[in-house]
């Protein structure tokens, strides 16, 4: 739960936490590790040595044990000014761009738009200083943002410039009319060269940064994941992804629920040897592949939409970057030596 308090005309934002009746006992500060989006585990153990996390009410030390019932309370300073994100100078990626919107190319490692543990230094930031009277969402906080792509995912995003432009753009997006398509190697071999994967999305209920794949109705929002496999590689494979729907993490809890996670997915268990043989030369293979892509293995490749203004369809497409290309480069080596000592 969040909500916001104002404390000696400071603005504060309220979190909290109930720990789950089958949480078992965990450290306090890796508990909110879990349950706290972009935030360093520094930054964590500094809030609780300050006394910003209290534990029933009361203040407590980073090694405490998080047990069932436990309610736990996070308070963080918004570090935010009052006209919005700070602007700032960046090297801005732009593919297209005229009176109503901009489509960029969008960095790994970049995150989207300020939030706690990245109050500057975002996308938005460098975009406000870019653009001038950049539309504004409700929060105030990210301006011309329609939708996003998560930090570590590279590839293509739209910019609105106007709020007739953010209107229009994000009713494209509400009724699934923008054409997005992405690029991941999975791990494995997937059975079939084309397949839908379809799945209720919502939080982890135990890791909150997280998302969880829940059966239709129960919890969650429907999601729907189009793919086609482009090249089989042995133990992964480079598949194309469609979106039918656009939910938090989508391609990366989807892959991750039919088995086949993402290539250097840290979240999602993609980090470590997932498919292959137990022989140590390979599983060096495996984590040099890691230091050339640490990350998962995603890029948001080509994007499409009306334009709001003249009704042309305006799309644009992204070649993979240099690390994506490098470690699929590995695996056709790989893969290749495998075929010449059969």
């Amino acid at each position: 739960m969040k909500e916001e308090k104002i404390i000696n005309n400071e603005v504060y934002l309220l979190q909290t936490f109930v720990a789950d009746p089958g949480q078992e006992p965990l450290r306090l500060d890796k508990f909110l590790m879990g349950r706290l989006e972009n935030v360093t585990r520094n930054r964590v153990q500094k809030a609780i040595d300050e006394g910003w996390v209290l534990v029933n009410d009361k203040q407590i030390k980073s090694n405490h044990k998080v047990k069932p019932g436990h309610e736990i309370k996070v308070r963080w300073k918004r570090q935010k000014t009052e006209g919005g994100p700070i602007p700032q100078e960046m090297d801005l990626d732009i593919r297209y761009e005229d009176d109503d919107f901009l489509i960029l190319h969008k960095p790994a490692g970049l995150v989207v738009h300020p939030g706690i543990g990245n109050p500057d230094g975002t996308l938005v930031n460098g975009l406000v200083h870019y653009l001038k009277g950049l539309p504004i969402t409700q929060d105030n906080e990210r301006p011309g943002i329609v939708h996003r792509i998560d930090k570590n995912t590279t590839g293509l995003m739209i910019v609105a410039k106007t709020e007739e432009a953010m209107s229009d753009i994000a009713k494209q997006f509400f009724d699934h009319s923008i054409e997005r398509r992405y690029q991941a190697l999975v791990w494995g071999d997937l059975e079939e060269d084309e397949g839908t994967i379809t799945g209720n999305i919502d939080r982890h209920p135990r890791h909150r940064k997280l998302r969880h794949v829940y059966p239709d109705g129960e919890r969650g929002k429907h999601a729907v994941t189009h793919y086609k496999v482009l090249e089989r590689l042995g133990y992964v494979t480079l598949v194309e992804c469609r979106l039918e729907t656009g939910r938090t993490h989508q391609i990366r809890v989807h892959f991750k629920h039919i088995g086949h996670p993402l290539f250097g997915d840290v979240e999602y268990g993609g980090d470590r040897v997932v498919k292959g043989t137990v022989f140590s030369k390979y599983k060096h293979f495996v984590f040099n592949c890691f230091k050339l892509l640490p990350r998962q293995a995603l890029h948001a490749k080509s994007i499409g939409l009306v334009h709001p203004s003249t009704g042309e369809f305006i799309a644009q497409d992204s070649d993979l970057p240099e690390d994506f290309n490098a470690v699929l480069e590995r695996w056709r080596s790989y893969t290749q030596g495998r075929l010449k000592l059969k």
